[in-house]
This record gives C-alpha cells, structure tokens and sequence, in this order.
C-alpha cells in the first residue's frame, strides 16, 4: 500500500478511520458535550459530504462548493433520515472510492477542476493534491471524534487505537 492510500485508509499518522468510527451506538454518536460545537455524527457527516464532493471533482463533476458554511454539515432532517450505521457505510465506501483513486497511479498527476466558495476563482490541482487535501482534512476531522470518545469515555476502540 503506497502513503497516499494508506494516510487515506490505514493508520499511517493515526488510528485508521475505520477504528475511530467503529463501536458506537446511537447514544453517544448523538450525544452533545458542553463547550464542543458538533456531536461524532455531524462530524462524521461533515467529513463524508467532502469525500462525496471530492469524489465527484476528481470524476469530473464540478459539484458547487457549499454556499454557507452550514451547508456542509447535516440538518435535523439529514440526521433523522440516515442512521448511524447508514452514515458510517457510507464514509467507509467514500473512503474505498479515495483509496481506489490512490492507487491509480496513471491519474494522479491528472488536473482536475474544484469549485472554490461562491465569488472566488475555480481552483486547479491534480488528482494527487485533492487526495492530500481529503487526507488533511479528515484527519483533523477524524482527531476531533478522537477527542469526543475520549471525553466521553468511549476511547480506544475494540479494534485498538493510539493512546497518547
């Protein structure tokens, strides 16, 4: 497995994605804490909305940036109608789709177009710069649910997860 696969799907810096999201039920995934803005499930939410959107920009499908910031993250009716185990699933393949993007090698320096938020220039990169831009940005996602289960005692997961 090259890095760029295994920063996407494995546990290269970190936890794999998949053990952060294993374990949980609906109680805690839903559970609000004082001082934190979003609960595991919006967050959870939030990350696979950018997978599905970057996803479509490396495909070739220049879905528009979000026009508010809010947009990007689940309404009351979002989270009534996909549970839990409907919304990790749906992580999970959009990590898949990443990882399988990752190993086209003959694709990664391919320029693709992603739309940038509403007034500012479309932005050009490669395949292998939107895959390192998913990356980064899932793991400070995937550290924020980290430090969630670690409040509230739901840390490490049965699969095993780093410690410190």
């Amino acid at each position: 497995m090259a890095e760029l696969e295994r920063i996407l799907i494995g546990d290269a810096a970190a936890a794999a994605p998949e053990a952060i999201v294993e374990g949980l039920g609906d109680e805690i995934v839903h559970r609000a804490m004082d001082g934190v803005p979003r609960t595991i499930y919006q967050e959870l939410w939030h990350v696979a909305f950018w997978l599905e959107v970057s996803m479509d920009w490396i495909g070739g499908i220049e879905t528009p940036f979000p026009a508010h910031d809010a947009d990007g993250f689940p309404s009351d009716e979002a989270i009534r109608r996909e549970t839990w185990e409907q919304l990790r699933e749906r992580f999970l393949a959009g990590l898949a789709a990443a990882a399988a993007a990752a190993r086209d090698a003959g694709r990664l320096e391919l320029a693709i177009r992603c739309p940038s938020r509403p007034g500012m220039p479309m932005r050009t990169m490669t395949v292998r710069e939107q895959l390192e831009n998913m990356a980064a940005h899932n793991a400070y996602h995937l550290g924020r649910m980290v430090l969630m289960r670690q409040m509230l005692g739901a840390w490490p997961p049965a699969a095993g997860g780093y410690t410190w």
